[in-house]
């Protein structure tokens, strides 16, 4: 659980260093470029997590799964953040592909972890 709470500290930190240099004209693009992939990530933490420890079998196809709702969400999530909210795309597009980038680098490490977790315990 750790980890869950260095992304969400880490994300909001870095938001709010970044729109203070940058400036609160561009804060609630950068907000909402981080809240979309911050909540995917976490969603995908937690299941990630608990399957590894209740079926570390299923994983995979957790996995695949979970890909295939995240592309839908993230989907929708633009659309809504550019169509609906009115963001400025270039702002919100910068922070969305740096937070997407970011975040899934440090899950992919974090999931070395997990993966190699659920070997010990299955070779025990």
């Amino acid at each position: 659980m750790k980890p869950l709470w260095w992304m969400i500290l880490g994300s909001v930190v870095s938001w709010l260093c970044a729109a203070a240099v940058l400036g609160e004209q561009v804060s609630p693009e950068l907000l909402y470029g981080m809240a979309g992939p911050l909540v995917a990530a976490v969603g995908t933490w937690l299941v990630t997590v608990r399957t590894s420890r209740v079926n570390p079998a299923g994983l995979t196809g957790v996995m695949v799964a979970g890909m295939a709702v995240k592309a839908l969400f993230f989907a929708v999530y633009v659309v809504i953040m550019l169509r609906v909210l009115d963001l400025r795309p270039r702002p919100f597009v910068i922070s969305f592909t740096v937070y997407f980038i970011a975040l899934y680098g440090i899950e992919a490490l974090l999931l070395r972890r997990v993966f190699a977790d659920a070997v010990a315990r299955s070779a025990r």
